[in-house]
């Protein structure tokens, strides 16, 4: 169908809105019109955030030379032809406002040719006028340059984010459409950077490999009812073991008809899959197409089109949830427990020495287990506290307390003057931890353990963007890690209190924290990484505690300048005083 103006009628029926919010906003535009236009390869190119140049150039159909200047005018589309049209949309674009609105606030260039003309054709425009129009010679297809994005509102740019976010958001928008539409080769550079690279094979499972990366798709399970015809509803994707699962709903990703949507219900049809499977408050990792009939769903509801409704809401929840369910009951394993892949050690002693753990001068029984303090062995129950240059470096901020048992294999039970104490173990070693990670910091005084074989963690490219702009600050507390390849970082060191665990878990939780967080700035990212490194590191609930590791614990507590909370603010311990218990047991008064 040629380009042509929409009548008035059909344009007062479009959900029309202003498409062009930030860069990804032009990305997202100029992509589906690429997409719709049946290219095979589409290679993207973004300077700085995209400010300064977006550049998208497909090999699809092209443009007509008699219909160039029409497609920069607004309700000019070549999509759809009357009202009926909409209820049976199959393009990603049906507006014609995409590039008007682009025009507008940029300077475009396109130039682009039809497989059936012998040349094509360079236009430019400047605030949505025309400049210049030339024929040259081109392969056939379209490239489109923006450039000077938003030059003529100054003040839209004061709504920007950084320009690290802004280029996570174009990252994460190409990502979904090359799972979207995996028979289609994506190229995204950024600054000149090659970052993602999808190879068109048609194979989902190709793609998610170079998204997601290698070690987070060998826990992905295939859901596919393609061969079924749930009352015309299909569901393919793929959806994470119950081993392998988040803080939130930000990884379950969705797409109606190749339209990448957001939808509570459909997300909340995944989560409820899992019921029984996975702990409350961790949400799977998913990427699932469903295909439907197109007069079956509304995609003209929402000016961005990243809403859609559904002619029965039920069915397609019904049809999600049945489906990765299945898939679930038929091809998940049992989880395994997963080992260091690295052995760490620092210049002057090795991790595996026993006597010593975290620099906290504890004797320890096992390798990766809490430690004992050792100070109060030679002096029986510990209770002389020495005076003058024999005293401790912090003073008591809790009673002397009496070990009396754990319970649970979670809490430890102690007594004091006051009454009786309930210990979270793991959140008072988190205390414990993060006070003296604290205070070596400050002293820069923190121990790096280095890897005798150092591993590599590849990355999603947001999540690699993420990593690159935090690089800095996780060296300054003992993480060495370097870029190895496009998405791809060596491990080579990291803090002297995680050097049993395994390093990639530890980066992958980094992230989660780096991107459910909203505040800016170096020092608000140094501390999500602290607490992380403290959280990984502390003792665990439901780990038994030999007599010497509870007493080692207490001892510590009992000298932190904060005992009463963990870093993220959870209670340590509760106290039940002995007039509390007296009332409880009827004997007040007796």
């Amino acid at each position: 169908m040629p380009i042509h103006k929409l009548a008035e009628d059909v344009v007062a029926q479009i959900a029309a809105g202003e498409v062009v919010e930030r860069p990804s906003s032009v990305v997202k535009e100029l992509l589906e019109n690429a997409i719709d236009g049946g290219a095979e390869t589409i290679h993207i190119g973004v300077w700085g955030d995209g400010r300064r140049k977006i550049q998208i150039m497909d090999d699809g159909c092209g443009i007509p030379a008699e219909d160039i200047e029409l497609a920069f005018m607004r309700h000019a589309t070549s999509k759809l032809d009357t009202a009926e049209d909409l209820y049976r949309i199959l393009t990603l674009g049906f507006r014609g406002e995409a590039l008007a609105s682009i025009a507008s606030v940029s300077h475009v260039q396109m130039s682009t040719r039809c497989a059936e003309e012998s040349v094509g054709t360079t236009i430019r425009l400047e605030g949505g006028t025309i400049v210049n129009r030339k024929s040259v010679g081109l392969p056939a297809g379209t490239t489109i340059t923006v450039e000077q994005l938003f030059f003529n509102t100054p003040a839209r740019l004061k709504f920007l984010k950084s320009e690290m976010t802004e280029k996570r958001q174009i990252a994460n928008l190409i990502s979904r459409y090359a799972m979207a539409y995996p028979q289609i080769r994506f190229v995204l550079e950024q600054d000149q950077r090659e970052v993602l690279r999808a190879g068109g094979s048609g194979d989902l499972a190709d793609v998610l490999v170079n998204v997601i990366g290698l070690d987070t798709f060998k826990n992905m399970l295939e859901v596919d009812t393609r061969s079924e015809d749930y009352q015309g509803i299909r569901v393919y994707g793929y959806t994470s073991t119950p081993n392998l699962h988040r803080a939130d709903r930000s990884k379950i990703t969705l797409f109606v008809n190749g339209r990448w949507i957001q939808d509570t219900g459909l997300t909340h049809a995944v989560v409820q899959a899992y019921h029984t499977l996975l702990m409350t408050g961790r949400y799977p990792i998913a990427i699932l197409r469903i295909d439907m009939p197109p007069e079956l769903v509304d995609v003209n509801v929402h000016p961005t089109k990243a809403e859609v409704r559904f002619q029965s809401h039920e069915q397609v929840f019904s049809a999600v949830q049945r489906a990765v369910r299945r898939s679930l009951i038929e091809h998940a394993r049992v989880p395994s427990f997963r080992t260091g892949r690295g052995s760490f050690t620092d210049a002057g002693r090795d991790w595996r020495d026993t006597s010593r753990q975290m620099d906290m001068e504890l004797d320890l029984r096992d390798p990766g287990q809490h430690a004992v303090r050792q100070s109060e062995d030679a002096t029986g129950d510990g209770s002389e506290i020495p005076e003058g240059l024999g005293a401790p470096a912090r003073p008591r901020t809790l009673p002397m307390l009496r070990l009396v048992g754990q319970i649970a294999a979670s809490y430890i039970i102690a007594e004091g003057p006051a009454g009786l104490y309930l210990i979270d173990q793991h959140a008072a070693h988190e205390r414990i931890l993060y006070e003296q990670f604290m205070a070596d910091y400050a002293q820069q005084q923190t121990v790096a353990q280095y890897a005798l074989e150092a591993q590599t963690v590849h990355l999603s490219a947001p999540e690699a963007r993420l990593l690159e702009a935090s690089l800095d600050a996780l060296a300054r507390l003992g993480f060495g890690i370097e870029p190895f390849g496009p998405n791809l970082f060596v491990v080579r060191s990291v803090p002297g209190m995680l050097a049993d665990g395994d390093p990639v878990e530890v980066i992958t939780s980094i992230i989660q924290d780096l991107e459910a967080g909203n505040t800016p700035g170096q020092q608000a990212i140094e501390d999500k990484i602290i607490l992380r490194v403290c959280k990984t590191a502390a003792v665990k609930a439901g780990q038994i505690l030999s007599v010497e590791q509870m007493q080692g614990l207490i001892r510590q507590l009992e000298r932190c300048d904060s005992p009463l909370t963990c870093p993220h603010g959870r209670p340590t311990l509760i106290h039940i005083s002995s007039d509390q218990l007296a009332r409880e047991f009827g004997r007040l008064g007796v």
